[in-house]
């Protein structure tokens, strides 16, 4: 029995890895390690100066739209956190989550992450006809200056190949496919974008006990920052907006109303990045609202028959960004 491999125990597949990697290989190894051993073996801590070096190396992802990457910190969603995209029906959420989707897999050479992705659809709206449109527009505009015979190139099969969709119907599907995403993860190393369409869903039409939401929604988070860091993907979740009342005590004032992200206030401290999306005068509008290091910054964009792309007046006439325009803006008033 001493001798059965530590690969063959009923662990979790992330702590199995984990044993392993710190030399445990057998059950006598661990048999001859104490308590206090095997938790220095897990507990590692790094100075911030490391931190930074290795954030610095994780390649972004780029959304096609400049203006927004801007926004982002200068060259994408980043890696390692968890982003909040929040809007309306028709703002084209699902797209934006395609367009990574195909994204992320721009070679390194290319100052892409080469990576994989998983799509978790919750509402039915992933089209693989409108994901291959996108990815046939991608792949032939990154080709254009890329040499025949480029491992540069990118190849149209081989993007769709790389794309995982999962289509769950309930929010017990989900939480259960959490719970198995760990090791599909340890199969796919070069998986770097995890993306939920969306993440209210299911959590707004099923509960009736929204103490049992809140810590499904808890512990659903703790999950998704857990594959963020450790498997240094980037985590993308789209969400609903809903209506909130603010009532007026004063009966000559109306009560007010306003489109606010679904799921409450709780929820929105779990995303590293939170950014609202709304029409203003015809035009789709991107504003971040939430973020550690990042300015309060609004952007416009479009969607095009190509994806997800710069609105054609971010330029002005003198090719200066009307972002940058509108960031000195805010930073004046």
């Amino acid at each position: 029995m001493s001798t059965r491999p530590v690969s063959s125990l009923s662990l979790r597949p992330s702590t199995r890895t984990k044993l392993i990697k710190a030399g445990f290989q057998t059950i006598k190894d661990l048999q001859e390690t104490t308590l206090i051993e095997l938790s220095k073996d897990k507990v590692t801590s790094i100075s911030a100066s490391e931190a930074l070096q290795q954030e610095r190396k994780l390649c972004p992802i780029s959304t096609s739209c400049e203006a927004m990457d801007q926004m982002l910190g200068g060259r994408g969603v980043p890696i390692g956190k968890i982003t909040e995209f929040c809007g309306a029906p028709g703002m084209g959420k699902t797209q934006l989550g395609m367009q990574l989707c195909v994204n992320v897999q721009i070679p390194h050479n290319l100052s892409g992450p080469g990576g994989e992705a998983i799509f978790i659809d919750t509402e039915g709206s992933f089209i693989a006809h409108r994901a291959a449109e996108i990815a046939k527009a991608t792949i032939t505009k990154l080709n254009e200056n890329t040499v025949a015979g480029d491992d540069s190139l990118m190849n149209f099969e081989n993007v769709m190949s790389r794309i995982y969709v999962s289509k769950v119907h309930n929010c017990d599907e989900l939480i259960a496919l959490m719970k198995i995403l760990d090791e599909f993860l340890q199969e796919h190393p070069n998986v770097k974008l995890l993306v939920i369409d969306s993440i209210a869903f299911h959590f707004r039409q099923q509960f009736d006990d929204m103490a049992l939401r809140t810590r499904l929604l808890n512990g659903l988070a703790q999950d998704l920052n857990k594959f963020a860091q450790t498997y240094e993907l980037a985590v993308v979740l789209f969400n609903q907006m809903t209506t909130k009342f603010k009532l007026s005590r004063d009966y000559n004032v109306k009560d007010q109303a306003a489109l606010v992200p679904a799921l409450g206030e709780s929820w929105g401290h779990q995303c590293t990045n939170r950014i609202v999306l709304y029409w203003r005068n015809e035009v789709r509008c991107a504003q971040l609202v939430k973020s550690p290091n990042l300015q309060e910054t609004t952007v416009h964009y479009q969607i095009n028959s190509d994806g997800f792309r710069d609105y054609l007046s971010n330029l002005n006439n003198n090719g200066k960004r009307r972002w940058e325009e509108e960031k000195i803006i805010q930073d004046n008033t």
